[in-house]
């Protein structure tokens, strides 16, 4: 098994340091001791390559029976060195093929009970910076952490989201395979964090096909590209490039509303935007004379702000946008 906080790389990379170097030590053995050795196809004496090759087919199999220890000292070098390298060799490759089956099942099996029981999670293709502020915000907000899968191709970026207990699998989420694998189709949401606009398009019209009703969210980084995401099926499209450019924008004119912006945008810290259902009590009236500062209704798909007539009366069925104070545990 790999040390404790070592990256299977690392350990593989160890392990065939340590075959390669019973190979060569096998090599120079045979080499500096070669007057004992015959070499049945050559009459010449045993070279260095000779050395290396011996080492080769010796250490790795049984041997091809060309190159021969005759000599007392030889056959003694080949019992005490060489057929040790052999089985240090052997055991390294036997250990890593087994170790890497074992932990293919291992983690095989555990994909396989996560699928069974999850149920209403969130998918968030690309742990970049925008999959981590999005991860950050489902976790202030409340979500668990096993309620968060992650899908990404690079491993380091998984390793950081497994550390804070979320879900990976690691694959290109434009195949379907890898989003059932994510159990996109029993998730009720999928988050769109791609480098590339023309990722996020496959990616939205390969869930969208897996799962018909969930909420697709994606990212694009020009504006030009929306259109693209609401064909293939994404339900709300946010462009980064163009959102990122108005609150720089907003920052040199009016410092204060871009810091009440970021405040409202940390579910952690200060206020945040939250969504709620209207309670009984509330049927019938405005949200505008509610305690809660509402910036927007939603019902049914639409959504509409406070000051429209449309939703001056509170229906049952319809969720507010309002603004809440983090809890005390948030701010702690």
């Amino acid at each position: 098994m790999p040390d404790s906080g070592v990256t299977p790389l690392v350990s593989l990379l160890r392990r065939l340091a340590i075959a390669i170097g019973a190979l060569v030590a096998t090599a120079l053995i045979v080499y500096f001791g070669r007057d004992g050795y015959l070499d049945n196809n050559n009459t010449d004496g045993i070279s260095l390559l000779d050395a290396f090759y011996y080492s080769t087919v010796s250490v790795s199999t049984t041997g091809y029976g060309d190159i021969v220890p005759v000599s007392d000292h030889a056959r003694l070098l080949t019992t005490i060195f060489v057929t040790p390298l052999r089985l240090i060799f052997l055991i390294t490759f036997v250990g890593t093929t087994v170790e890497l089956l074992t932990e293919s099942s291992r983690q095989s099996f555990r994909v396989q009970r996560w699928r069974s029981r999850v149920r209403n999670h969130t998918v968030i293709v690309g742990y970049g910076t925008k999959g981590r502020a999005a991860v950050d915000t489902l976790l202030g907000d409340g979500a668990e952490p096993t309620d968060i899968v992650v899908v990404d191709t690079d491993r380091t970026q998984l390793d950081a989201a497994s550390a804070l207990g979320l879900v990976t699998v690691t694959g290109n989420a434009t195949r379907s395979s890898v989003l059932r694998i994510a159990g996109v189709q029993q998730a009720k949401a999928i988050v769109v964090a791609t480098n590339r606009d023309d990722t996020a398009v496959l990616v939205t019209l390969t869930a969208r096909e897996l799962a018909p009703n969930i909420r697709i969210v994606a990212s694009v980084r020009e504006s030009e590209n929306v259109h693209l995401l609401r064909q293939s099926g994404a339900t709300s499209v946010v462009v980064s490039a163009e959102t990122a450019g108005r609150l720089l924008g907003a920052a040199t004119i009016t410092p204060a509303v871009v810091e009440v912006i970021e405040d409202l945008l940390t579910p952690d810290a200060g206020f945040a935007i939250s969504e709620r259902e209207v309670e009984e009590s509330e049927l019938g009236g405005s949200p505008r004379h509610l305690p809660d500062i509402v910036l927007g209704v939603v019902r049914g798909d639409d959504l509409y702000r406070v000051d429209a007539s449309a939703v001056d009366a509170l229906e049952r069925g319809d969720r507010l946008l309002y603004v809440r104070k983090a809890s005390p545990a948030d701010d702690g």
